[in-house]
């Protein structure tokens, strides 16, 4: 009897010695919804372009079409996790293969980040969701 009263009186400190600790942990953000036709204007050395993405979104994984004058139109594939959105493609230009990948912040109506086209360089971008 009486190592069982130890027993619970143990368990009733460890349970109340880790609550306070266990009560900050949280979890972890829901992906923002990006779902949709984004339109987004891309400043790079070359000047500027202003591409759209239409996304679809199943939770953190994005899935959709890119359309620009430059790649023509390309299949997007990439990630939403809580704010911070990365999507991309992989095409060829003038004879090279190029990876292009957007990487930055999302909320449910704009956008914001960084581009890289490949060994071609890099620029900034913004969107507005139409």
């Amino acid at each position: 009897m009486k190592r069982l009263t130890w027993l619970v009186t143990v368990a009733l400190a460890l349970q109340l010695g880790l609550t306070p600790l266990l009560a900050h942990v949280t979890p972890q953000d829901k992906p923002v919804d990006v779902a949709g036709r984004w339109v987004l204007t891309v400043e790079t050395a070359n000047g500027t372009a202003t591409p759209t993405v239409e996304l679809k979104q199943d939770g953190e994984t994005l899935t959709g079409t890119y359309s620009s004058q430059i790649f023509g139109e390309q299949a997007v594939a990439g990630t939403i996790k809580g704010s911070a959105i990365t999507f991309g493609f992989k095409t060829s230009f003038d004879g090279n293969d190029v990876t292009v990948t957007y990487t930055g912040t999302a909320d449910t109506t704009t956008m914001k980040g960084k581009v890289a086209v490949g060994d071609l360089g890099e620029g900034t971008f913004t969107g507005k969701k139409q």
